[in-house]
């Protein structure tokens, strides 16, 4: 077997002449031949901080590291590349110089590029190809150092050089930022948990990197989405891992009857929300959903992190642009398309026109309040088409729903107006519960008016119908006839406030003796549930204690 193999840049960056060494594929003590090329390439990228660069920097540490072990012959030949040479490289110049001095040494050539290596075997080259030397990947487990930050309870991991360790424990809507350790994260510990990061990421087939660019790259490694930057982008290194806590379907969420009925039918659904308030999770459950509906579903996202089942196909951006995402996307022809997330204004036109070319659609779109979602298509589309493009607006609050609307275009005197001269096309938003119009919409002069007639400011119950552990304590609370009566169950990690059959899908103010709590909607199985996790559960606790009385009016 030959004892003397040149490496081009692929192998270098994608670390597989490590394995190859490592598993005796090149023989007893190889001479492993880099060339300066080579090492301009890796200088270069590491210079303009991308990680792929400070990957194959440490690739070539290793190897000296094992030239010193005796293990291989590593021998660096040739001159740096010229700057004409290096505005060439796309068009294959440098390759054509690797080539050359593995042709000059009698070397095999080492490289995972399919044309670089076809091309060696024509100009007369034996040819290694690293990819088809590497060994079956295994399902197993991932043990990384970022993984032992996390437990149970934590949201995401945010680590930063020379300071202690902090992550977000909770849940959507109820989190705390804490410290996990006292001790500063070390220049060393921090470098070491970014490589070995982007080291598993490249080398795991469920695993891959969505965005690099100078400074920082955003890496899905299985279902953690793990962000690194370094300066100059940011102010100096910082690793951001997210971790979805849960996995929800739709039941597990505050839907009556007529909710799910209106989500069979709504092809124009924007859900929104604050950030970390759960948006991306009920998408998720949402797909799935209609994916059971036999629907073909797709989602459409800047880093795919989705945790959608396996039958629904997920596009990133194609050659770093949505618009060509979407042309594709188009040609598949989806029941449904996820789009997570809306925010700029291309990716606005891209929703509206999805919708217009019949494609139901779920867009993601942060906000503060459902009525800001609708706010932030105007001035990007024309009002007459709003409601052709969006039907049903579902703010989440707390991992819950909070908020329904529903859009419907009218021509009407607007609220307010006394002149039937002043009649004009109104864009209603109702609130989906009550039926009560919430806000118009309407052009007056130059200007687009939101104007508030009853917005509603009730909130669904923050429900979390996770645990299914029998009940530690049932209490019955006796009413009279202005009330409604409620039982009180209190689980491990819940309240359930259940109502008699008929008051199924009603709107409720929950008292406790003569003070209201919260105003909430009854399920179609007429409950509430309650997270103790949140102050309304945490609340309902407080009273029952003190043998305060909790009942219910209807709202």
């Amino acid at each position: 077997m030959p004892d003397k193999f040149a490496c081009d840049t692929s192998v270098i960056f994608n670390g597989q002449i490590l394995s190859l060494i490592e598993d005796g594929e090149l023989g007893d003590h190889p001479e492993i031949i880099i060339s300066n090329i080579v090492i301009a390439e890796v200088e270069y990228r590491t210079n303009i901080q991308k990680e792929i660069g400070f990957y194959g920097l440490n690739v070539l540490k290793k190897l000296r590291e094992l030239h010193n072990e005796k293990k291989i012959n590593l021998k660096i030949i040739g001159s740096r590349p010229t700057r004409e040479e290096i505005k060439m490289s796309p068009g294959g110049e440098l390759d054509a110089l690797i080539r050359k001095s593995a042709l000059e040494n009698n070397a095999v050539l080492i490289t995972a590029d399919r044309i670089q290596g076809d091309i060696g075997i024509f100009e007369g080259l034996e040819v290694l190809f690293a990819w088809e030397k590497k060994p079956p990947l295994k399902e197993e487990p991932l043990k990384l150092k970022i993984f032992d930050y996390f437990d149970e309870s934590t949201m995401s991991v945010h680590l930063k050089r020379n300071l202690p360790p902090y992550a977000k424990k909770g849940s959507p809507g109820d989190w705390h930022l804490v410290k996990i350790d006292s001790e500063p994260i070390g220049n060393k510990l921090i470098e070491d948990i970014a490589l070995e990061i982007i080291e598993n990421v490249r080398e795991d087939e469920h695993s891959f990197i969505e965005i690099e660019r100078e400074g920082a790259v955003v890496a899905q490694l299985r279902e953690f989405r793990i962000v690194i930057t370094r300066p100059p982008f940011s102010t100096d290194v910082e690793i951001t891992a997210t971790h979805p806590l849960v996995s929800l379907t739709l039941s597990d969420y505050s839907i009556d009857a007529r909710l799910q009925k209106r989500l069979q039918t709504a092809e124009g659904i924007l859900v929104c929300g604050s950030p970390g308030a759960g948006k991306s999770t009920f998408s998720a459950a949402l797909a799935n959903y209609y994916l059971g509906q036999n629907k073909v579903v797709k989602t459409l996202e800047s880093v795919r992190d989705l945790q959608v089942k396996p039958e629904i196909t997920q596009y990133t951006k194609l050659e770093g642009n949505l618009e060509n995402s979407a042309d594709i996307l188009l040609l598949v022809r989806p029941d449904f398309t996820i789009f997570d997330e809306v925010r700029t204004t291309k990716d606005f036109e891209i929703y509206s026109d999805f919708r217009l070319s019949g494609v139901g659609m779920v867009g993601v779109v942060h906000s503060s309040s459902a009525i800001d979602a609708i706010q932030r298509f105007i001035g990007r589309i024309e009002l007459g088409m709003l409601p052709s493009i969006i039907d049903t607006i579902i703010f989440i609050e707390g991992g819950d729903i909070s908020t329904v609307l529903i859009i419907k275009m009218t021509v009407k005197v607007p609220h307010g107006f006394r002149d039937k001269d002043l009649a004009r096309p109104v864009v209603e938003v109702r609130d989906f519960n009550s039926g009560q119009l919430a806000f118009e919409i309407y052009s007056f002069g130059q200007d687009v008016v939101i104007n508030p007639i009853n917005p509603q400011k009730s909130k669904l119950s923050k429900a979390s119908s996770l645990d299914f552990k029998k009940s530690s304590t049932f209490k019955r609370v006796s009413s009279n006839k202005e009330r409604i009566e409620l039982d009180v169950i209190i689980k491990k990690d819940k309240v359930i406030l259940k109502a008699a059959p008929r008051f199924a899908s009603q709107n409720i103010k929950v008292f406790a003796d003569q003070k209201e709590i919260f105003t909430g909607s009854l399920s179609r199985n007429s409950e509430i549930n309650l997270s103790l996790s949140n102050k309304e559960g945490r609340r309902i606790l407080k009273e029952v204690d003190r043998s305060k009385k909790i009942f219910a009016k209807l709202k």
